[in-house]
This record gives structure tokens, sequence and C-alpha cells, in this order.
């Protein structure tokens, strides 16, 4: 089983889709010949040829839509915005056209919408978003965002075969960081199912992205304290799996919940709404969020690391939690 980075994972599935299926092609700034911005589509051209590998211009309005104008005529486009920042610009197509269509014709929209997310690389405000949380709000998208390479691979299979428009979130800060075994050939990971990355009694720590990585370091530091915490990755927010949440919070009885996007209308907001509905009299404490400041992200690297969230700040929400 070969060791795979992050990147070279979402590339590898890229790859064995496009090989799988001639209806999948990519489209984006740069992809082609240039091999997108960070290499994820590096030597696709010589493989599958300028028809399937798409460099267009800088408009993410024009790729937005024509991937829907490509789903809509059979096709299973995989839409790269260079940075996950710039979907703003196609927010109509993906947000008033691309989302609504399946309600209002009752036709497949198979489209994946990937890109760089995240900050702590020196980004600044316009390289660093973790836009989560306005595609979750969107009836008709499903947003995915994992945390490892073999759930990178997994996650991405299955958004390519699914029949709904999806947003694929990759931490740009996790590309070359780790890396781990992956399954050549690898089935896809269902949409819409949490993994427990770490078992435990006393605290449960929800997490996705890069946050899973600081939920797991603050476990260890926890655990030579003799506080046990458990993990969750819940690698899909929409759909999102509220039963292994709900299960593991009435087992350990208090929760932290942790993401890299600002905290105010944060997803981590409405997975302490669903505890607090329907797990709130299993809870030993309130619940708790550790999040990014409601701020820009700043260039300065000193400046970006004040505002996101951080193991320490993790440690000190479960110990103000384990007083209660």
């Amino acid at each position: 089983m070969p060791q795979m980075s992050y990147l070279e994972a979402i590339s590898d599935a890229l790859r064995q889709e496009m090989r799988r299926d001639p209806t999948v092609f990519l489209l984006g700034e740069d992809i082609g010949v240039y091999g997108g911005a960070f290499k994820v589509t590096k030597s696709f051209v010589a493989e599958f040829g300028e028809r399937r590998v798409i460099d267009t211009p800088i408009s993410e309005a024009a790729i937005i839509g024509a991937a829907i104008g490509a789903a809509l005529n059979g096709l299973r486009p995989v839409a790269e915005m260079q940075y996950i920042d710039f979907v703003t610009n196609g927010f109509n197509q993906l947000v008033n056209v691309a989302a609504t269509i399946a309600y209002r014709w009752g036709i497949p929209v198979p489209i994946v919408v990937r890109g760089p997310a995240g900050s702590g690389v020196g980004g600044g405000p316009f390289h660093s978003r973790n836009p989560e949380a306005w595609f979750a709000h969107t009836p008709g998208l499903k947003v995915v965002y994992p945390a490892f390479p073999v759930d990178a691979k997994g996650l991405l299979i299955a958004a390519i075969r699914d029949p709904n428009p999806v947003i694929f979130l990759e931490h740009k800060g996790l590309y070359r960081k780790i890396r781990q075994e992956v399954p050549d050939g690898a089935d896809p990971i269902p949409l819409g199912k949490a993994r427990c990355v770490r078992t435990g009694r006393d605290v449960t720590l929800v997490a996705y992205g890069s946050a899973v990585h600081l939920a797991l370091e603050a476990a260890q530091r926890l655990s030579d304290e003799g506080v046990e915490a458990e993990v969750l990755d819940i690698r899909t927010l929409v759909p999102f799996d509220e039963d292994t949440v709900l299960e593991s919070v009435r087992r350990t009885n208090r929760v932290v919940i942790i993401h890299e996007a600002n905290l105010t209308c944060g997803f981590g907001a409405e997975i302490a709404a669903r505890i607090a509905e329907k797990a709130f009299t299993d809870l030993d404490g309130p619940v708790l969020r550790v999040a990014a400041a409601d701020t820009p992200i700043p260039f300065a690297p000193s400046l970006e690391q004040a505002v996101l969230p951080s193991v320490d700040r993790v440690l000190r929400a479960v110990r103000e939690l384990l007083r209660f």
C-alpha cells in the first residue's frame, strides 16, 4: 500500500476517476500545462489531453457556469478554484443555479467544485478563507472537508460519483504536511459518515479539516494528564452525521467543537445547536467552541497564529469543562 501525501491522494483520486469514467473532466485556471497552482493536476494533460483538462479564463462564474452546463449534458465536471476564496465570484452560479436545479427541474447536477482552503500559511485575507458555513447553509449543496489523505481520496471519489453538487474543501496547509498509507484503487467513502479517530471517556472533541490535527495533539497532551478525550472527525458537513456525534456526547457528557473558520455563525454553532436540542440532559457542562477570531486573516505570521485556534486554546476549553 503506497504512502501518499494529502495532495497526492487528491491527485490520485482525480486520475483514478478519469481513467474509470470518460465523462469525468477537469476545468480551472492553470490546471493544464502548468499543473495547477499547487500541482494537483501535474502531468494530467499528457495522459488525458486538453479536451479533458481544460485551462479556463480567470472567471470563477464562467468556470462554475460551464461545469453546470456540462453536467446537464451528461458529463461529470470537476471545477478547480485556484483558491477557494475566489468562489465568491461564482456564487450566483453555485448557490442560485447549481444548488436549485434538482429541486426546480428534477435533474441531477453532478459537479464537484474543489480547491484549497484554510489559513496558517501566510496567505492573508484573500487566500486563507474557510467558507464552509456559506455552503452548508445552502440547501442542495453537499460539503466535504477531509483531514487525512485516505479520506481525501475516498471522499473525492464519492463526490465525483454523487449526482448532486459537492463542495470539496482541501486545507492547503495539509497538502504536503502529512503522509499516510492510501490503498490503490480505493473505494468511495460514503458522504455523511463521521469517523472516530481516537476513543476516550472524559470529553468529546468534534472537528474537521486541519482542526482534527489540533484535536489529536490536544488529546495526547490531555492523556498525559489522565484525561481521555474522544476525537471525532466529521469529514462531511453536509450531510452531517448527527447520530455519531450525539452517541459520543452522551457517553462523555462533555464536548468541545473545534474549527479554523471564524467563530460567529461557523459550522460549529450548528453542531452545538444540534447537541443542545437533542442531548442537553446528557451534558455536564456547556458546549464550548474553539475557532478563529472574527477578523480577516492577517498577513503577518505572528498575527495570523494569534487569531487561529491552537492546541493551547483547546486545552483551556477542556480544563474549563472539567471544572463543572
